[in-house]
């Protein structure tokens, strides 16, 4: 007696498989695209800038004379460096505890029915172009500024003190704090709409549980929804910072855009991408390539501020 046993089907070939090789390559060349596109940036920066680095050398990081004078052209980029760092800086330094305390406050506390207006209104307002911050800074904040708070500062500040040196400058509204103040207004809601998004993704039992511990709000805020939001709150907070260091036309209204070194909160200063945008459109020579060579400075800064960042993030895996 003989057993036959029946052949294993066989299975067919899935439907999307012919297509999977093309959307492989279609993923590859998208992400080898921007490689390139990123590559190209660098190498044409370094090729228009070449001609100011190569006469000026390290004087062009670390010289603080800014001279389009034909007749003795002089750049170095200390001035808009410390600008764009300064500003930046502080910009973030203001504008982060207000953004983390608007994301924790529409997440934590906010009654159900003001959560959607308040939210649209911060949506709204990451949206708005940066030259009407510029123009409201200009018109409205500027003379603000100057009535309210730069004259009575300097007015009573001692002479001969350490306070007239930090509040030095010209009271007309312009300076190194009131760029400043406009780039964290600028990046406040784009921080605290991200920072919102990333305390919404915290599962709810989360929260529950430590609740259920007898934790208070600010315990939960500080020791389970923080911590959970970590990695991504950096995320966000660098692209903030980013988007401080490459802002162009709200600086260009209100920072003064003097090439001098900064001495004072209220001194006029500049930032690289102020100085770009003042002196790019009639430039030539020299100063063209000193503006390019300013641009490849900025596109390292940036680079190097989300090597930071990613170095945090790995430090804080590890950990």
């Amino acid at each position: 007696m003989s057993i036959v046993l029946n052949a294993p089907p066989r299975r067919g070939t899935p439907r999307g498989a012919t297509f999977e090789p093309v959307f492989e390559g279609l993923c590859f060349g998208a992400a080898t695209a921007l490689l390139v596109a990123l590559g190209g940036v660098l190498v044409s920066l370094a090729i228009g800038g070449w001609p100011a680095l190569s006469r000026f050398g390290l004087n062009f990081i670390t010289g603080v004379t800014w001279d389009p004078n034909p007749d003795h052209e002089v750049y170095g980029a200390a001035g808009p460096i410390v600008g764009t760092l300064i500003t930046s800086a502080a910009a973030l330094a203001m504008a982060l505890p207000v953004a983390g305390g608007v994301a924790f406050f529409l997440v934590e506390l906010c009654p159900t029915f003001l959560r959607r207006p308040i939210g649209t209104a911060v949506e709204l307002l990451a949206g708005i172009p940066s030259i009407v911050y510029g123009m409201w800074g200009l018109f409205v904040f500027a003379p603000f500024f100057a009535a309210h708070v730069e004259t009575p500062l300097m007015s009573a500040a001692p002479p001969g003190s350490f306070w007239e040196t930090l509040f030095s400058g010209i009271p007309n509204g312009s300076g190194m704090l009131a760029a400043s103040i406009i780039l964290a207004i600028m990046i406040l809601p784009f921080m605290a709409a991200t920072l919102r998004e990333l305390l919404n993704t915290v599962p709810p039992q989360v929260r529950e549980s430590a609740y259920g511990l007898g934790a208070t709000t600010a315990e939960v805020v500080l020791s389970v929804t923080l911590p959970y939001i970590r990695r991504g709150a950096i995320g966000a907070v660098m692209l903030g910072l980013g988007r401080a260091l490459g802002e162009t036309m709200a600086v260009t209204f209100i920072i003064g855009n003097s090439h001098a070194f900064p001495k004072g909160l209220f001194d006029s200063g500049s930032t690289i991408a102020s100085t770009i945008a003042n002196e790019f459109n009639e430039a030539s020579g020299l100063q063209s390539a000193a503006l390019i060579a300013l641009g490849l400075v900025l596109f390292v800064i940036t680079f190097t501020v989300l090597a930071l960042a990613r170095l945090l993030l790995r430090t804080q895996v590890r950990a």
